[in-house]
């Protein structure tokens, strides 16, 4: 079939390669407000539209020769470009354009030639003539909207994903600011709220440390000194520590309590919890803090514990609590006693004997405990 001389589809194409180029060199250089991309969207449909109504007078055919080419694909393309945007409002005013625009070819196509509409309800001559059969076309814009719908949910739900995203890891950085990482990722990632009582038995070891006569040490000091002394100590405990998978689960005054395999998966937590203790001991037998030494005695046992939060219900401590946790608080104090820096429970001992040889201290009573515990201590240099 010959065309025309008049070709409407080159000067749509024209028309949109231009409007196209001109709004990329607007958003190059501003920010496009809402007014502009919504006239935008209308445009584009409009363009869509103005193209697919010529292909009746390019060919020289009735009306609802245009509502039978392909082109309508093109509509689901222009309405899934706008979900690039990431506003469901986009998506929802190119799917409504794009029906009423579909709309106004089949109005066109029943009332341009009163005379002779080409309506058909048999769809075979819909299918082999220029008969139009409007259930298809009612089709068309139904599946026009579905589209449309499914993309807006689609949108709405990635949005809602994406800034809970964002304010779940806010929280986790601001969080982490008060609480090891690990655990504000486990607080803040938790399916539901986390309830007093929540919690998980694990076989991990735990590290209880103090310094060395803090009490004579902080009343010769300004409470700006004292910060800044406990700063310096904190900040490279801190660092040691991260270096061998701790996790600091609790800072009171100058202790710290830190679990090795209790908020993170840690196979080795009973060789990473004596390496950290001899890091601490080494660190705080050899360097200064804000101009002072501050020794620092460690407890270390191995065992069953529980891990979770406790407390009331409008105040709770995410911490870790059980037998071999007051076992390793016991052993940090019988230093006082009997002159050595770290003090390990058998457990423990049992766990790193081949890589680290240790000294049996003596077998004793620790206040809570009915049963004795075996003491031992490591008997490398560190």
């Amino acid at each position: 079939m010959n065309a025309t001389e008049f070709q409407v589809v080159p000067l749509a194409l024209s028309a949109y390669f231009v409007f196209t180029v001109t709004r990329l060199l607007l958003s190059y250089r501003m920010s496009l407000p809402h007014w502009l991309l919504t006239l935008l969207v209308f445009m584009d449909v409009a363009l869509l539209m103005l193209m697919i109504w010529s292909f009746h007078i390019q060919y020289e055919q009735p009306p609802s020769f245009y509502l039978k080419v392909p082109t309508i694909i093109y509509v689901f393309i222009f309405i899934a470009m706008r979900e690039l945007r990431f506003e469901p409002r986009y998506i929802m005013i190119a799917g409504m354009t794009s029906i009423v625009g579909w709309l106004v070819l089949v109005g066109w196509v029943i009332y341009s030639e009163p005379g002779n509409p080409m309506i058909t309800r048999d769809y075979i001559a819909y299918m082999t003539s220029n008969s139009i059969l409007i259930g298809a076309e009612i089709d068309k814009m139904v599946s026009i909207f579905l589209v449309t719908a499914v993309l807006c949910i689609a949108v709405i739900w990635s949005r809602r994903a994406f800034f809970r995203a964002v304010i779940e890891q806010s929280a986790a950085q601001d969080l982490s600011r008060f609480v090891s990482k690990e655990v504000a990722v486990r607080i803040t990632s938790a399916d539901r709220q986390i309830q007093a009582g929540d919690g998980e038995s694990r076989v991990a070891s735990i590290i209880f440390t103090d310094i060395e006569g803090f009490s004579s040490v902080s009343e010769n000091m300004t409470a700006q000194e004292l910060a800044k002394t406990l700063n310096d100590y904190f900040g490279t405990m801190g660092e040691i520590i991260d270096q061998f998978g701790g996790v600091i689960t609790l800072f009171e005054g100058d202790l710290m309590l830190i679990t090795f395999n209790a908020v993170q998966d840690d196979p080795d937590h009973a060789q990473n919890a004596v390496q950290t203790a001899l890091a601490i001991e080494k660190a705080a037998r050899t360097q200064m803090f804000n101009g002072v030494m501050l020794k620092t005695r460690c407890g270390i046992n191995t065992g069953e514990i529980t891990v979770g939060a406790v407390g009331a219900q409008n105040r709770l401590v995410f911490t870790v609590h059980g037998d071999s946790v007051n076992i390793a608080a016991r052993l940090e104090q019988l230093k006082k006693e009997y002159g050595t820096y770290i003090m390990m429970g058998e457990a423990t001992h049992l766990a790193i004997d081949t890589d680290y040889p240790c000294e049996f201290i003596y077998e004793t009573q620790v206040k809570g405990r009915a049963q004795a515990v075996k003491v031992y201590a490591p008997t490398i240099n560190s």
